[in-house]
């Protein structure tokens, strides 16, 4: 007569049992899932945020490369309307500047002309001019040697000459050797070097350049500066500027001309503006896109393991300890997520990156903060669910086995 009653509580039982070891088996795959959709969603925050920060830093690069830090210092004309000259210091003077980060400098050899050789007539000057060029020219205009080499701390002392790109065809040299000659004041200097076209100083491109030292020596060069390059950080450009002329030349600042800082730079700091709004602006939408996704993956979740919730809360679990496995579940899922999809984004930004030749940035901003505000969009979203399946009765989940 006891056996009877008893017989269907077993199988209940075992059902119980059953359909809870079904939901542990099925879980691990729904979790991998829902973290994977997740890792998606973050990842194409990452992959948006990085391409895009990724093609800015091209622009930035690019435009640098077009001179927005660059800025000149030249004499200008006196209140006489003569041609002013700049002071010895000059250059040692804007170096003292803060924010300047290089200095080189010209200076224009005067009744100096340049010719292939002594059998070419002396009214075919080609318009050349010889320019006296300190060591640290190129790297601050920007120039590159096409064919042989620069003038270097030995060479600048002796007859060596390097030639701006238009200065070299118009005399009528391709690459030069030991025995490429040309007469310079009518002295032999020996062509060591051809520069390409410098779209910074347009000047050098026309310019036979020689050491200063040799200048000094050979022609009674006095060493001042005719044009003074300067490059400054770009933060810095217009407050470089505004002290340039009066540093340049303290006693006379009018007489003092200065370059206005390039239309790049404007451009430069509208194109980081509109960028910086797109990516907060995508970020935001991504990261709300996850966090739905959280939510709805949790609720899912709660509704499908009624049956589990019963029978841990039939065999003793607490409501605080079902509120607190659910809510870790949810930190877990997010962090598990946001983690691969941080790491999946940088992976899609290098190769987008290496495709089209573009430094690859990813912002540690985005990084940290795509997995630090998805795990507390995941706790936020999964909170609801966790006190949802923490309010479920044993009896009424228990229910769910029909």
């Amino acid at each position: 007569m006891l056996s009877e009653p008893l017989r269907p509580a077993r199988m209940a039982g075992r059902d119980v049992v059953r359909v809870g070891a079904a939901g542990l088996r099925t879980r691990p795959t729904r979790a991998l899932l829902s973290a994977l959709g997740i890792a998606i969603g973050i990842a194409a925050m990452v992959a948006v945020v990085g391409i895009s920060s990724s093609s800015r830093e091209q622009l930035n690069r690019q435009l640098a490369a077009l001179g927005t830090n660059l800025l000149t210092v030249s004499p200008g004309r006196t209140i006489s309307g003569d041609d002013a000259k700049l002071p010895a210091e000059a250059e040692s003077m804007v170096a003292r500047i803060g924010p300047v980060t290089a200095v080189s400098a010209t200076g224009a050899v005067d009744n100096t002309k340049v010719y292939r050789s002594d059998r070419i007539p002396t009214v075919e000057t080609n318009a050349l001019t010889v320019l006296a060029a300190r060591v640290s020219l190129p790297e601050t205009v920007g120039a590159i040697v096409r064919a042989g080499t620069w003038l270097n701390g030995l060479t600048g002392r002796y007859p060596a000459a390097v030639l701006g790109a238009e200065a070299a065809v118009r005399l009528g040299i391709g690459r030069p050797s030991p025995q490429t000659v040309i007469l310079v004041g009518g002295a032999q200097f020996t062509v060591i070097g051809v520069l390409d076209h410098v779209p910074l100083a347009r000047e050098l491109d026309t310019a036979v350049l020689i050491g200063w030292d040799v200048a000094a020596d050979r022609f009674g060069f006095d060493g001042r500066a005719t044009t003074v390059y300067t490059r400054s950080r770009d933060s810095q450009v217009e407050a470089v500027r505004a002290v340039l002329a009066a540093t340049a030349n303290p006693q006379s600042p009018g007489d003092v001309a200065v370059s206005k800082p390039s239309d790049y730079l404007v451009a430069q700091r509208a194109a980081d503006a509109t960028l910086n709004g797109l990516l907060l602006g995508l970020g935001a939408v991504a990261l709300l896109v996850g966090g739905v996704g959280v939510a709805n993956t949790m609720v899912i979740s709660v509704l499908e393991r009624r049956a589990e919730i019963g029978l841990r809360r039939s065999l003793g679990a607490t409501r605080g300890q079902v509120r607190l496995q659910f809510l870790a579940e949810s930190l877990l899922l997010s962090a598990l997520g946001g983690l691969g999809g941080v790491l999946l984004g940088i992976a899609v930004t290098a190769g987008y990156a290496a495709y089209q030749s573009w430094p690859a940035v990813v912002p540690a901003w985005a990084s940290a903060g795509a997995l630090a505000a998805t795990v507390l969009i995941g706790g936020v979203a999964g909170l609801y669910p966790a006190i949802r399946a923490a309010r479920l009765s044993p009896t009424e989940a228990l229910a769910a086995l029909g």
